[in-house]
């Protein structure tokens, strides 16, 4: 499935997980699409088992969680190794995000958390023993995101034949 294959109801499930996955029932999803719970119920099931959503996870405030350390390492990788470098990255003990940059040389952006100078010098020293060549370290101050708004609808309309077509 691909975002031509979404309608309003998906977009909209969609929308209000990524608000708060863990305070919205598929009823209120419900109710505001004027659909049944079970429909919605239906379509988390197929969004989840076609891989549009991925999972569900916590925020979590790092530095509050005692890992006062938070750094994206600027990486290299040659490009027949990127996908698998990048894989056995997130096994490092202190990753929590690895992404892949199509363009330029630095094309691995990998995201650690750590306690101490010495835990984030051991993942950055796994990083290199992996093949990862480290150009850049950037110390984050600060994070924040806000979910897609491409999936939000104000005019929240009806979508009764999206609920037959279950």
């Amino acid at each position: 499935m691909t975002l031509e294959g979404l309608d309003d109801l998906d977009r909209a499930i969609l929308g209000a997980l990524q608000r708060d996955a863990r305070h919205t029932s598929s009823g209120e999803i419900a109710e505001r699409m004027d659909v049944s719970a079970s429909t919605v119920r239906k379509r988390i099931q197929r969004l989840e088992s076609e891989g549009i959503i991925t999972g569900y996870h916590a925020a979590v405030d790092y530095e509050r969680a005692g890992y006062p350390l938070y750094m994206h390492l600027i990486c290299t990788a040659p490009i027949p190794e990127r996908e698998s470098l990048a894989a056995g990255a997130l096994a490092v003990p202190g990753v929590v995000d690895v992404r892949e940059i199509a363009t330029g040389t630095e094309n691995v952006v990998v995201t650690v958390v750590a306690a101490d100078a010495e835990e984030l010098t051991t993942a950055a020293r796994r990083l290199v023993e992996l093949g990862l060549t480290i150009g850049e370290e950037e110390l984050i101050r600060g994070d924040s995101s806000t979910p897609f708004d491409g999936f939000a609808s104000d005019d929240h309309e009806s979508t009764r034949s999206a609920e037959t077509s279950d």
